[in-house]
């Protein structure tokens, strides 16, 4: 979300909640007593954001993140020191003998909340909102501060502010372009991420260091880099035996047993835990973690440390790197190779793998077995992820000592599993016939510079557009689709959109036109055909979603504008730029197989449909949308695509997702088809936009 959209959800209730010195127009000036809770201070620098009080916004915001830090790190301090100076009983035999065990839960619960107090107040003032969470999360107060910022011409603090968010938001392209005018307009500015992760620094850095040779920086970098990892891993640990949600039960009815809320409330705890590895694997910001992270540390550290000599080193990082990976085939071969080095030196069966490596690994195990019993025993639904994926691999054949001529021929190779190409799991085909006389073909997937792409034009008339322009004006809903944010995608345009099935209900109840209703069921279904047809799909392919859609350029709001109306994006993965990467997991719609844009005017200024690639920069194809024009393109990675701001006047189409799976055909489509089952019985037929005289 970028400054401009006012903030949603639970954001909006906040002002009631805020410091008295932010809601009575002082700002954030006075601080002392219990921490102030971070969400309230964010609604107040929004608040103060939008009511053109910039400095106020900048303090308030800075101080929400502060306030956000600073409970994360009272919560730690308390709960370290609890855990040393109470240490859990263990329980004995016999009646009487969970005493122990209970009263010492009861001791460290209480010695927590003494030492939380002071500093925080009661614990119910930081339990923020989910919606508030995932801005933080996503570095949306980032967005404000960089706004109010150059409002106040501090461009350096607007600069950070700027990358920080971008950092966790790459294809936001408006704020990569400010990004750029601050290079132009402050000279050289040095970038910095103010929630960059310690650890995850030091792995670049020194995975930087090795890709340049630089082997003994390298292993500075990765050794420190191990070390923030495991702090950081303890960190998350502790932070895991936090207040849970219980997902599956209506708080006021939860009338569980002792032990059955005990099992409730750990396995949410030790699923936390759990995912630790997850989490510390995920640059700041992101979804998806950097896979076999952990591992990849002691991969680069082996070799690194054979190039500088340092044998034992190299082994005791190999045998560490095959605890994750006991079958790597590579790693084992350079284990027996420095094993070779160091004989008549040493016993190299006395060098042993790194005991924290061990450690974490061992408690990781525990930790997967107690999940599988709570699942089999408790009815839980767990699956347990792949943690140490191997496909996460150092792509660095350049550096194999076979290459130089100094080296032996038999010297180690490095642990070079490439992440294969993900296959297609079906033939891809194009070409197939468009089967109506007069729908004209345009451009092919080579024409477009891609992949399973296709233009087409007059797949409707123009009296035909004109006519779902009309139904448009009588159905669509502002939001629809987005949870009634109006502006979903731009604070610069205004979003509108209906169903099919609101479209035909409407024209049942005669609030439209009942044949322009049916129109827009019978051209989706006509569209539906012509991609099925020309990419020549062996089975079915199935409506996902079916949207008519209209952005409207909001008046006062165009001038020096520089975003899209919507960002870069895939259809069924979450697209990530930097890795180059599009992550096929939840939330994206991973279901869907095909999209299509049917457009429906032509008299709006901007608005053009975009692919890139998938560094979500580099266009490769520009499309004027017009009445009848369509493209339609494979939903995947292979097509990242977004659409150019609308400045002027209104733009409106039909969007249609499919899917090659009957289990995820879009539910109100079923129940439009009913409608137009019960329609055609009533002799009403179809609109004319599918004649079976118009086929070939």
């Amino acid at each position: 979300m970028a400054p401009g959209s006012r903030p949603w959800g639970a954001l909006l209730l906040l002002p009631l909640l805020l410091p008295a010195a932010c809601r009575a127009g002082g700002g954030c000036a006075g601080e002392g007593g219990p921490l102030e809770p971070f969400d309230a201070l964010y609604a107040s620098g929004v608040e103060a954001y939008y009511g053109g009080d910039f400095a106020g916004a900048a303090r308030c915001l800075e101080r929400a993140l502060r306030s956000r830090r600073e409970l994360r790190a009272a919560r730690l301090r308390c709960r370290r020191r609890c855990r040393g100076q109470v240490r859990l009983a263990t329980p004995g035999p016999g009646s009487g003998g969970d005493l122990p065990f209970f009263g010492s839960v009861l001791r460290r619960a209480g010695c927590v909340r003494r030492c939380e107090e002071p500093r925080l107040g009661a614990a119910s003032r930081h339990r923020a909102a989910e919606e508030v969470r995932a801005d933080f999360q996503r570095r949306v107060p980032y967005s404000y501060l960089q706004r109010a910022y150059i409002q106040l011409n501090k461009l350096e603090e607007a600069a950070n502010a700027a990358h920080t968010f971008f950092m966790a938001n790459p294809e936001h392209m408006e704020i990569q372009q400010d990004i750029e005018n601050y290079k132009t307009t402050a000279g050289k500015v040095s970038l910095i991420d103010r929630e960059a992760k310690q650890h995850m620094e030091d792995y670049s850095a020194g995975v930087r260091h090795y890709d340049k040779e630089e082997y003994e920086l390298a292993i500075d970098f990765l050794e420190r880099a191990l070390k923030g990892y495991y702090s950081e891993d303890e960190d998350c640990q502790i932070m895991c035996e936090g207040p849970q949600r219980f997902e599956e039960h209506e708080y006021l009815e939860y009338k569980a047993g002792l032990y059955e809320a005990i099992a409730d409330h750990y396995m949410q705890i030790l699923a936390c835990k759990h995912d630790c590895v997850r989490e510390l694997a995920t640059r700041s910001g992101r979804i998806s973690p950097i896979e076999n992270f952990l591992p990849l540390h002691y991969d680069y550290l082996q070799f690194a440390y054979y190039r500088v000599g340092d044998y034992v080193k190299a082994l005791e990082c190999a045998k560490s790197y095959l605890l994750f990976h006991p079958d790597d085939e590579d790693v084992l071969e350079n284990a027996g190779y420095y094993k070779d080095l160091l004989e008549g030196t040493m016993d190299p069966d006395t060098v042993k793998p790194r005991k924290e490596a061990k450690t974490l690994l061992r408690r990781h195990r525990l930790e997967s077995h107690l999940l599988q019993v709570a699942a089999a025993g408790l009815g839980y639904t767990y699956t347990e992820p792949n943690y140490w994926n191997r496909y996460g691999a150092r792509q660095d054949e350049h550096s194999v000592p076979s290459s130089i001529s100094s080296e032996p021929e038999d010297g180690p190779r490095l642990s070079l599993a490439k992440k294969p190409m993900p296959k297609p799991d079906r033939e891809l085909k194009e070409g197939g016939p468009l089967l109506y006389s007069d729908v004209k073909f345009v451009y092919n997937s080579q024409q477009l510079n891609g992949t399973q792409r296709v233009l087409l034009d007059n797949v409707i008339s123009e009296e035909q557009c004109r006519e779902l322009h009309r139904v448009a004006s009588g159905i669509m809903l502002a939001g629809d689709g987005y949870r009634g944010k109006t502006s979903p995608h731009t604070p610069n345009e205004r979003f509108e959109g209906a169903t099919v099935l609101k479209a035909l209900k409407y024209g049942y109840e005669g609030r439209v036109p009942l044949k322009s209703a049916r129109l827009f069921y019978d051209i989706s279904e006509k569209a539906r055909r012509i991609v099925e047809s020309y990419f020549m799909l062996n089975s079915t392919l199935y409506f996902s979603y079916t949207h008519l859609v209209c952005r409207t350029a909001l008046s006062g709001q165009q001038e020096r504008r520089n975003d899209l109306s919507h960002p870069i994006h895939a259809d069924n993965c979450l697209l990530d730029p930097e890795a180059n990467e599009c992550w096929k997991e939840p939330p994206a719609y991973t279901f869907r197989d095909y999209s299509a844009l049917l457009y429906m005017n032509a008299d709006f200024e901007g608005g053009e449909f975009i692919f890139t690639e998938m560094d979500a920069k580099t266009v490769t194809a520009s499309i004027k949308p017009k009445c009848g024009r369509m493209i339609s393109f494979s939903s995947g990675g292979e097509n990242p695509h977004g659409v150019k701001a609308v400045t002027k006047g209104q733009r409106c189409a039909v969007a249609l997702w499919f899917t090659l799976d009957p289990l995820y055909r879009e539910l109100e489509r079923i129940q439009a088809d009913e409608v137009i089952a019960m329609l055609d019985q009533e002799h009403l037929g179809p609109s004319e936009s599918i004649n079976p005289k118009d086929e070939l």
